[in-house]
């Protein structure tokens, strides 16, 4: 296979337009051309000029004198296979058990019942379309599930979210690339194997991490939903089983040598269990901010021009700024034609969070402006410090709101006044909202440097501090603000224990916690014999 990059062709361009192009390229007749691959597609909108930029791998006869005619416009394709490790040699005494079903644990889980080993996939939510039902429930009457809600069910946080699927992990072993694989498997559009800002809507990830599950039950493994780890017993240094809770039933212990965490960002909860049960924790970094919303249209143009073609998806954007305090503000899960979403997941509590449908087709655009806190910025280095953060913030969003969504307009953040009327810019919100003075909810160091950040992000994006742009809070579940320790095997210093994904501290979003899954399901998979045989 040959690889050819910087194919550049108009955004209305055709199919057959392409393949002229790689014939052009490579300076072959038509029937050469045996096949060829997308492997990446990128928007490049500099110089006003708006082109796609391809990167194909292609089969054609003669390869080896193509190459040589066109050295330095082609080259030999290099692109890293995946390839799941062979099973170890370890007898399992009970089959693996995986506490939560977002991203990282339905990965882990397809791969090792894909391997054989028969795995046991535990969710304290529900599954996907019970969740979904759920969701939209609490959006119109207000009433919160605590265990199955946008945080917690299958599918994870992601499932609402604007299911963007790039990441900045290194991946020198095809990790990326079979993640998205088995989402194409599972009925995702094969447009996410190259796009360079591929996502998957809301209203897709539903029913794709449903035939995920099914596909995990059909090779053997199990999952149980409505059913909360409470409990983790460990003998002698090693894991024994778990404690579970199911709704309306008496607790339950299930024995296992093998236990995944792939818990997810927001299972309070599960840390302070597994802090007085001696897990190896420690606090770590992350961030807060507020929910700032646009008009999509107005990023539009910013990105693409005045005359762009309607073919175009809406733009994306993505700005930072650092304070004159040394304080980096910058935005985070920028969602197109989105919506903000109450994302509370504790009773007097209060989150919001963004989400697209795949056709990110709403009037807003909208993204987190976020700023970094550390252990020093709320109370040191108690573990459980930075979920304590989270909360007196998120506590104070409630009152503020009165359970509903505060939001105030930019130019009364500034002020430091709340808001009474909007402007031209009407939220585009899942779940109630209540003009309010979202300012309130932080210290004033952290305000301030939200305030002097967005005021600098107008200097990259004309409009981007105007006085009617639209503030919501709080965005506080950026990321995990504990990480669960673990060594290059990717094991706890508890025997047999596993942290894995975003809620672990190990990754940052739908890509990088499935990703994690993958690594956990190989670092099994190499010790272990499977518990089926698959073959």
């Amino acid at each position: 296979m040959l690889k050819i990059q910087q194919l550049k062709l108009p955004v209305e361009h055709t199919g057959q337009e392409l393949r002229e192009k790689i014939i052009k390229t490579l300076r072959i007749r038509p029937e050469e051309l045996i096949r060829y691959e997308i492997i990446r597609r990128s928007l490049d909108a500099r110089g006003g000029e708006l082109r796609y930029v391809y990167q194909v791998e292609v089969q054609v006869r003669k390869e080896a004198s193509v190459l040589k005619r066109c050295r330095g416009t082609v080259c030999q394709a290099d692109r890293v296979r995946y390839r799941f490790p062979k099973p170890g040699t370890e007898k399992l005494c009970r089959r693996p058990v995986i506490v939560g079903t977002g991203p990282a644990g339905l990965f882990c889980g397809l791969m090792l019942a894909r391997a054989g080993y028969g795995p046991i996939l535990l969710e304290r939510g529900q599954a996907a379309a019970e969740r979904a039902a759920a969701v939209e429930r609490f959006w119109k009457l207000g009433i919160l599930d605590p265990e199955s809600n946008v945080q917690f069910g299958e599918g994870g946080a992601g499932t609402f979210s604007d299911g963007k699927l790039n990441t900045l992990v290194k991946d020198p072993k095809g990790r990326n690339r079979k993640v998205l694989e088995l989402f194409v498997e599972a009925g995702a559009p094969e447009e996410i194997l190259y796009e360079s800002r591929p996502h998957l809507g809301t209203d897709l990830l539903v029913g794709i991490v449903s035939r995920m599950r099914e596909e995990i039950l059909r090779l053997g493994g199990e999952v149980r939903f409505g059913c909360r780890m409470t409990d983790v017993r460990v003998e002698q240094g090693a894991v024994r089983g778990v404690t579970l809770q199911t709704v309306g039933g008496e607790p339950q212990f299930l024995e296992t040598g093998l236990l995944v965490l792939a818990v997810g960002h927001s299972a309070r909860d599960t840390f302070a269990m597994l802090e007085k049960r001696q897990v190896p924790m420690q606090a770590k970094s992350f961030a807060v901010g507020v929910r700032i919303e646009h008009p999509q249209r107005m990023i539009d143009r910013n990105q693409y021009g005045t005359d762009y073609p309607d073919l175009l998806p809406a733009a994306s954007y993505k700005v930072t700024r650092r304070t004159e305090s040394g304080r980096g503000v910058y935005s985070f899960c920028m969602c197109p034609g989105g919506y903000v979403v109450n994302a509370s997941s504790e009773e007097g509590a209060l989150a919001v969070n963004g989400m697209s449908y795949q056709a990110r087709d709403g009037r807003n655009a909208n993204s987190a402006m976020i700023v970094t806190v550390t252990p020093e910025d709320y109370g040191g280095m108690d573990v459980l410090a930075g979920v304590e953060f989270q909360r007196k913030l998120e506590r104070a969003a409630y009152r503020l709101g009165g359970g509903q969504i505060p939001v105030q307009l930019f130019r009364d953040f500034c002020r430091n006044t709340p808001s009474s009327v909007l402007g031209e810019i009407e939220p585009s919100v899942r779940g109630k909202y209540r003009l309010s003075n979202v300012r309130e909810i932080f210290p004033q160091g952290l305000s301030s440097a939200l305030e002097e950040g967005i005021r600098g992000c107008d200097v990259l994006i004309p409009g981007f501090a105007r006085e009617d742009a639209v503030l919501s809070g709080v965005e506080s579940r950026t990321s995990s603000p504990v990480r669960i320790l673990r060594d290059e095997q990717f094991e706890s210093r508890v025997c047999g224990l596993y942290p894995c994904g975003e809620g672990a501290g190990y990754a940052g979003g739908i890509t990088s916690a499935a990703m994690d899954g993958l690594k956990i399901a190989e670092a099994i998979a190499k010790k272990y014999m499977p518990w089926y045989d698959n073959s």
